[in-house]
């Protein structure tokens, strides 16, 4: 795997662990605009990690 995939692999997993922690722990997330629906973090585990998984499994072949 090239060094580059694998740094983008890592980091999307990376956010997506981010985001399951903050579902997990009830963070909130306050911007100066507005609150960031808690929700808005399910999609955000789920696409980063199946990204991830993507392109781990893309590279492998």
């Amino acid at each position: 795997m090239k060094p580059a995939t694998t740094i983008t692999v890592i980091l999307l997993l990376i956010v997506s662990i981010v985001h399951l922690l903050r579902l997990i722990f009830q963070v909130n997330v306050i911007t100066n605009l507005f609150v960031v629906p808690m929700w808005m973090s399910v999609p955000g585990c789920l696409v980063t990690a199946a990204l991830a998984i993507w392109l781990w499994m893309e590279n492998k072949k």
